[in-house]
Order: structure tokens, then C-alpha cells, then sequence
């Protein structure tokens, strides 16, 4: 007893210290040492962050779904989040570029030519972005109702849809400048500049929407705002000067031949999630029509629930993208590799604990946002369908985060093709369609197709070519 005693104390005064330091931050190189610290190191802020990610559209989705017929209100925050995901996808593809340029970069021990990097993905979304937003700022009414929304519901949302798709620059910064402090293995402001932002968010969300009266408007106004003070404080850092990263106004200047090898790799990165989002928003179309309003907002509840749970996973992934890049610019191949056999062994102690807690509690948890009886079974009854899968979901996400780290992104995007387009999208319509199973053929397409993508990402990961890309 008195041997344990000293050895327990002594684990837990280690755990206690890893924890501190991974979320007070710093640049590392993870190309020496442990490898389970570097995973640590790297994924507790890295889940922290996405944790506060997937609290954005909570927060929202709680406050409107107690507003007074909040069907309309609930279903406007899920479609204009489907919408959004074609933004997140040129935000997640930038990111990706950024952090594997960068890892690679700070991996061959090149300081200054990861900071231009990492300039440089800036520059090009910024040019992308002005205009998206503008299209999706005077286009909401029609986007809306493309989406499957009544008309009613589209005129009622315009306001909120307007806001939210004209913060995409806002948006993607938020997730690109994170991308860049990931690469230099800093995850810690990433996960801070997240939880700034919230903060600010969950304070201002009762403000506009219920004290000021704005209503559904007023999340969108409070969300904006509370993103926008996070990148701020993510540029206070950037151009602070202390860290690896020596960011200069300089450095914004277009570089032509820079940009071409940020796009080599944000293109197919872009195109995975364009896949992938695509694929979701035809899911919530779909749902809407065969579901109608009740049915759209008990799915668009769910699926917030869903990547409520997943986006910690997805923050833990983004571990192994740093450590592959890193290792494979110091030419440490079987460390790569290691790596992420490492990360994958947290991530599905993560995802069955996880798939637990889903299945016994999805009722409470789709009852909390929503006091809509209708809204509150479809909820539940997705969530039941869904959540078995998550393991899966999780070993598809480390895998594929592997590949995006060490640049080969087009091997994750012809893996979301064809799990999204040849797999999950048929069967949803055959499911949904002719086989007349209504919304739950659409839930169970997910889990389905979310068994191919892990096991084709795992065969294709152990073959080994993504330790050939060069960046």
C-alpha cells in the first residue's frame, strides 16, 4: 500500500503537469520525445477548441428553439448551418493547407518561410471570401427556400441567413488562423481564441435575442460578434512576435508561386469538404421534404447534437495532422506513423464513451432544446440510428486527418466522394424514397456509409503514399 500510494500520487502529478502545459500553450516541435505527450500535448486544446466550435450552433439552437414557434426558428438555424458548411469547407481546406505547409516548414527547422506561409493562406481567403459573402448576403431568401424551407419559414429567416452567410470572411479566418497556430504545434490559442469567442456568444445571445428583442436576428448579430472578437485576439497573437511564427504586413503580399503550392494542397482540401457538405445539405433537403417542418427541425437537432460529440473527435484528429507533418519534415517516417496509431487509440476510447452516454441519453438531450413533442421523437429517434456509429466516425476522421497533414489531400477526397455520393446519398433516397422509410432511411444511410469510409481510410493509410507527398 505505501509502494502504490507515492507511484499513484506521482502519475497523477504527471497528468496534472501535462494538462497545464498543453493548455498554457506554446510552440513544440513534436519530432523528439514521447510521442503519447506530443498526442496529449497537441489534442486536449485541440478538443477543447472544437468543443467550443460545436457550442456556437448549441447555444443558438437553444435560445431560438424557446422562442415562440420555434419550428420555423430551429429549421432556419439548420438549414442556414448546411448552407455554411460550403464555408466551413473553404475555411477547414484553407486551414488544412496552412497547418501542413506549416508543420512542414517548422519540421525542416525554416522559421521564416513558415510565417509566409501562413500569410499567405490569409491573403488568398480573404480574396475568395469578400465575394461569397456578398452572394450569400443578398441571396438568402432564394437559398432558403432552395434548401426545402416553406416560404413562410424564408421570409422569416432572411434576416438571420443575410448575417450569418456574410460573416464568412469572419468565419474563415477564425478556422484558418487556427489552422496556422496548429502547424507550429501551438494548439493552445486556438482552443483560447474558441473559447473568447463563446464566452462572448453565450453572453450576447439572451442580450439580442431576448433583452433587446431582435428575436432569431439577434443570434446571428451575437454570433457574428462573438467570432469577430476571437479572431482578434488570434491576430494579437499572430503579430505579437514571441512565437515561431514572426508574421509581418509584408507578408500579405500577393506570391504567386507561394499561392500555387497553398492551392496544391487547399483545392482537393476544399473539394473533400465541398463533397461532404454537399452530401449533408441534399440530407437535409431531403429530410425536409419527406419530414416536412417538424421533421427538418427534430434532424437539424440531431445532427447538432451529433457534432456536438464528434467535433471533440475531429479537434483530437487534428493532433495527428501536426505530428505527420512535423515528422515528415524531419524525415521521421515510422514516427509519422506512429503517431497516428496513437492518436486513433484515444479517439475510440473517446467515441465509445461517447456512444454510451448518446444512446442512453438522447431523449433528455433533444428535449432540452426544443419543447416541440414532434421535434423532440424525430430528434430522438435519429439519434438512436446515429450514434452506434460514432466509433467508426472517429477512425475515419484521425485517418483522413493523416493524410490532409502530410498533404495529400486528394486521398481524402476521393474517400468522401465516393462514402458521400456512391454510398450515403443513394441510400439515403432508395431509403427515404423508394423504399417509403421516411427520415429514418435517411438516419440510417449515415452510419452505413461511415463503415466503408473507416475501413477504405484505414486500408489506404497502412499502404503507406502519403509519406511520399512533398510540399
Amino acid at each position: 500500500m505505501t509502494t502504490f500510494q507515492p507511484a499513484a500520487a506521482s502519475k497523477l502529478s504527471k497528468a496534472f503537469s501535462l494538462i497545464k502545459q498543453s493548455l498554457k500553450g506554446g510552440d513544440h516541435d513534436f519530432t523528439t520525445g514521447s510521442i503519447r505527450r506530443a498526442v496529449l500535448l497537441l489534442a486536449i486544446p485541440m478538443m477543447l477548441e472544437m468543443v467550443m466550435e460545436s457550442v456556437f450552433a448549441l447555444v443558438d439552437l437553444y435560445f431560438v428553439g424557446h422562442l415562440p414557434h420555434s419550428s420555423y426558428a430551429i429549421q432556419t438555424v439548420g438549414l442556414t448551418e448546411s448552407m455554411l458548411t460550403i464555408i466551413y469547407s473553404l475555411a477547414i481546406g484553407m486551414s488544412m493547407a496552412a497547418t501542413a505547409l506549416v508543420a512542414r516548414r517548422v519540421g525542416e527547422q525554416n522559421a521564416v518561410e513558415a510565417s509566409k506561409a501562413g500569410m499567405q493562406t490569409i491573403t488568398l481567403a480573404l480574396i475568395i471570401n469578400i465575394v461569397i459573402g456578398a452572394i450569400g448576403f443578398y441571396f438568402a431568401t432564394n437559398l432558403l427556400t432552395l434548401m426545402g424551407a416553406s416560404q413562410n419559414t424564408a421570409l422569416l429567416g432572411t434576416n438571420f441567413t443575410r448575417i450569418m452567410m456574410g460573416e464568412s470572411v469572419i468565419i474563415v479566418l477564425l478556422f484558418l488562423i487556427n489552422g496556422i497556430f496548429r502547424g507550429v504545434g501551438n494548439a493552445a490559442i486556438a482552443m483560447r481564441s474558441l473559447w473568447i469567442a463563446n464566452i462572448a456568444n453565450i453572453i450576447l445571445c439572451p442580450l439580442f435575442i431576448n433583452v433587446l428583442g431582435f428575436g432569431l436576428t439577434g443570434a446571428a448579430i451575437a454570433t457574428t460578434i462573438g467570432r469577430s472578437i476571437g479572431v482578434c485576439y488570434q491576430l494579437y497573437h499572430l503579430f505579437k512576435g514571441s512565437n515561431i511564427l514572426k508574421a509581418r504586413l509584408a507578408y500579405l503580399r500577393p506570391h504567386w508561386e507561394q499561392i500555387r503550392a497553398i492551392l496544391k494542397i487547399a483545392l482537393p482540401g476544399i473539394f473533400q469538404f465541398v463533397i461532404a457538405s454537399g452530401s449533408w445539405i441534399f440530407l437535409a433537403r431531403l429530410v425536409a421534404k419527406v419530414g416536412g417542418d417538424e421533421g427538418s427541425a427534430g434532424y437539424q437537432t440531431a445532427i447538432r447534437l451529433v457534432m456536438f460529440f464528434l467535433l471533440p473527435a475531429w479537434g483530437m484528429s487534428n493532433a495527428a495532422a501536426t505530428l505527420v507533418g512535423q515528422n515528415l519534415g524531419a524525415k521521421q517516417l515510422d514516427r509519422a506513423q506512429d503517431s497516428v496509431f496513437k492518436t486513433m487509440r484515444y479517439i475510440v476510447i473517446y467515441m465509445a464513451l461517447v456512444t454510451l452516454v448518446s444512446m442512453i441519453a438522447c431523449s433528455y438531450f433533444a428535449a432540452f432544446f426544443t419543447n416541440d413533442e414532434v421535434v423532440k421523437h424525430v430528434a430522438s429517434v435519429a439519434l438512436r440510428i446515429m450514434s452506434p456509429g460514432y466509433i467508426l466516425y472517429g477512425v475515419a476522421m484521425v485517418m483522413m486527418s493523416a493524410f490532409n497533414g502530410a498533404g495529400d489531400t486528394w486521398a481524402t477526397t476521393k474517400l468522401n466522394f465516393i462514402g458521400f455520393w456512391i454510398f450515403q446519398v443513394p441510400l439515403a433516397f432508395i431509403f427515404a424514397r423508394t423504399l417509403n422509410m421516411g427520415t429514418t432511411g435517411v438516419f440510417l444511410a449515415i452510419p452505413i456509409a461511415y463503415t466503408f469510409m473507416a475501413a477504405a481510410s484505414y486500408l489506404l493509410f497502412r499502404r503507406g503514399n502519403w509519406k511520399k507527398v512533398k510540399v
